[in-house]
């Protein structure tokens, strides 16, 4: 194998989040304060969500607590795309709902509209599509279904940050979005997480429920969790914040790069009224996808991801019966190549040449 692998992530981490971090150690308040609440305020700016943000200690955080808030609980049913991280799904059953798997459309991996008309009923209270990979889901049509069927709808926009359809940014179409600031996410506060809300009455319930179910100290309202980001981490995210620009234009050149120089392969879609900030460049092997891996890492020194290989609704967590072709289908035949900043353009040269050889070998 090459010594000088590329990976399939980088997490960037430079001298200013070093500060950062610094600088809240030598203040002494290291809990929630007022670099939370700062990055609250510009994360919505920096993304140009017209709504209020809470941050919690992870991405997963974010959907249960945003869920809690919009009152899905025992009895509800919410529908949820197989092909996603299992956290989509585990945030909905830790309320006491059920999560309803419908399948994706072969095109962007995302939830199909019309996999969603196929599987309400009358438990359904909610619609949580992922913008998966960080191209949105197809949103129009989304808010559509929910409207005839008095549903709500969550967006589940971890991979997402700065992604925007119709000229509306990603966590402004639903009641809540969740955003990841996980370290392999497109920018990270360490761990951690963020939900947009589109009331101030469920930021108000979000911000008791990650503190003990208090806003002032002693004064419980509710039954709360300890899901509070900390001011080490949020110093990292408002550092990292003023970055992400930069960072998701690099990875809109690569995968450019990518779409004009790679053949034999199926390369993700271009959609016209969407920006998609590529957290993965997501191609399709259809023969022996695992071996095409492989190949990539011991002859070429190229890392890559399996997103996700076994959907969620064959997890031993759910075991459900539904049959989800076009899940399944992506689940044997998806692989995520380089696409991060830090990629340099021989690095992209030699990922192209080694996808190219080896579809060119088993064509």
């Amino acid at each position: 194998m090459l010594t000088d692998f590329v990976p399939i992530a980088k997490p960037i981490i430079g001298a200013e989040e070093h500060q950062a971090v610094e600088a809240v150690l030598r203040s002494g308040m290291l809990a929630q304060g007022s670099k939370v609440a700062s990055f609250e305020a510009n994360f919505s700016k920096r993304f140009g969500i017209d709504r209020p943000s809470v941050a919690v200690n992870s991405g997963t955080s974010a959907l249960h607590l945003g869920l809690l808030a919009a009152g899905i609980g025992a009895g509800d049913e919410v529908i949820v795309p197989s092909f996603t991280f299992a956290a989509t799904a585990n945030a909905v059953a830790l309320t006491g709902a059920t999560p309803i798997f419908a399948d994706i459309s072969y095109v962007d991996f995302n939830i199909d509209p019309d996999s969603i008309r196929a599987v309400v009923t009358e438990s359904t209270k909610a619609i949580m599509p992922v913008h998966l990979y960080g191209l949105p889901a197809r949103m129009h049509e989304i808010l559509e279904i929910a409207k005839e069927y008095d549903l709500l709808v969550f967006e589940d926009a971890a991979q997402a940050h700065g992604a925007s359809l119709g000229g509306v940014a990603a966590g402004s179409f639903g009641t809540f979005a969740a955003f990841s600031l996980y370290p392999t996410k497109n920018m990270t506060s360490g761990e951690g997480g963020i939900v947009t809300c589109a009331t101030p009455e469920l930021q108000h319930k979000i911000q008791l429920y990650r503190n003990q179910g208090m806003v002032q100290q002693y004064h419980n309202e509710v039954v709360g969790f300890n899901n509070r980001m900390t001011d080490i981490h949020a110093a990292i995210g408002l550092v990292q914040l003023t970055k992400i620009d930069a960072w998701t234009k690099k990875r809109q050149q690569h995968a450019a790069f990518y779409d004009n120089h790679l053949v034999g392969v199926v390369t993700p879609p271009v959609v016209s009224d969407a920006v998609h900030v590529y957290h993965q460049y997501t191609i399709r092997i259809e023969d022996d996808r695992d071996g095409f891996a492989k190949a990539l890492k011991d002859e070429y020194g190229v890392g890559t991801g399996l997103f996700y290989p076994v959907p969620v609704h064959r997890l031993a967590a759910f075991q459900s019966e539904m049959h989800l072709p076009e899940t399944e289908r992506a689940a044997r035949e998806c692989l995520s190549i380089p696409v991060h900043p830090s990629v340099t353009k021989r690095e992209l040269e030699r990922v192209v040449k080694a996808v190219n050889t080896l579809a060119e070998a088993g064509s």
